[in-house]
């Protein structure tokens, strides 16, 4: 069974109804350090329970909301769109009375965490960008909704599906290319909590309109690399080598990494070895890295300016813990023209 950190849950007034917040670490309104962690675009605080119990471990309170259309936030209604998290988030820190934390978001948590930094600078006490932000190279006339289902696969495919009980869930879960040879109980804490319903109809909390809106607003690389670019600092980027199926085409190409580099000066990059787009969350190895950089932008932050490094590697004995690799195809064409949202 999963240690679970998160300890009580916020019901914050957002527009719409009650945005459900998980806490983890000293957890009292106004406690510092404070990281305002976002998940991704079919996920839920869930995805986030490894880095927050290492944060928890080290005195660090974790708020990570169920975004609007997920988990227990489920039920808050459109619209939708990243420009509505980032009004949500805001609505989290108020409540805590917060003025600042440090920023981090894995997937689209990135993207969304991007944009609060850059439209409130002062709200943020530094950004940590997991496997996520930069503008993705998007096609000319590209169907949103055709490329969201090519990108996401199975993670979109449930949300139109019934499940007979939990455990044809997590079997289900079982055989995505992602967790096939690293299943845990953190990772089966993860799938649990998405399911809702009554034995034989059992479905994900996740609305699907909800990630079609906010998918519209993440292919929009334009609004990707105007929010990145003007991020303050310190900003530091981790990536993972292989993609959401394990394939060996990542999320973030290094084309992609290096097009940041130059748009967004003293950025850190740290490539998290032997890992997925799932895992860099949710394995116990590579969620212990991420912690460990955040911990470091909330040691840095006030008079004292975050060191900038220019890349580096993070080896696969991180805290001793295993990993195993895959060898699927990639599944994007790199022949494509695409185009850029550095501008």
């Amino acid at each position: 069974m999963a240690t679970i950190a998160f300890h009580t849950e916020l019901v914050v007034p957002v527009a719409g109804g009650p945005l459900t917040v998980a806490v983890a670490g000293p957890g009292e309104p106004g406690a510092a350090p404070l990281v305002l962690g976002v998940h991704g675009i079919t996920g839920s605080h869930r995805s986030l329970a490894v880095p927050a119990r290492h944060l928890a471990a080290r005195d660090i309170t974790f708020l990570a909301p169920d975004l609007r259309g997920r988990g227990a936030s489920a039920g808050l209604p459109g619209p939708y769109g990243l420009d509505a998290h980032v009004a949500d988030l805001m609505a989290v820190l108020g409540y805590w009375g917060a003025e600042r934390a440090v920023l981090t978001g894995h997937s689209m948590g990135a993207y969304i965490v991007a944009r609060l930094a850059a439209a409130h600078p002062g709200r943020s006490a530094g950004v940590v960008l997991v496997d996520g932000g930069l503008p993705l190279p998007v096609a000319p006339g590209t169907d949103t909704g055709a490329a969201l289902e090519a990108v996401l696969g199975p993670a979109l495919a449930r949300l139109r599906m019934e499940f007979a009980s939990p455990a044809d869930y997590r079997d289900f879960w079982r055989r995505h290319p992602a967790f096939a040879d690293r299943w845990s109980p953190d990772v089966e804490s993860y799938v649990d909590y998405d399911l809702d319903g009554p034995l034989g109809a059992l479905r994900s909390k996740v609305v699907e309109s909800a990630v079609r809106a906010d998918g519209r607003d993440l292919l929009d690389s334009a609004a990707a690399g105007k929010a990145v670019a003007a991020v303050p600092a310190p900003v530091v980027l981790l990536r993972a080598p292989r993609g959401l199926a394990d394939e060996p085409c990542p999320l973030l190409s290094e084309a992609m990494v290096d097009e940041a580099r130059r748009a967004v000066p003293g950025m850190r990059d740290v490539l998290v070895a032997d890992t997925n787009h799932y895992l860099i969350v949710l394995g116990t190895r590579e969620a212990a890295a991420v912690a460990a950089e955040i911990a470091r932008v909330t040691a840095s932050v006030g008079p004292h300016a975050v060191d900038s490094a220019p890349s580096t590697s993070l080896s696969g004995n991180v805290n001793g813990a295993p990993d195993a690799g895959r060898g699927l195809a990639p599944t994007t064409d790199g022949n494509r023209r695409q185009e850029s949202g550095w501008r």
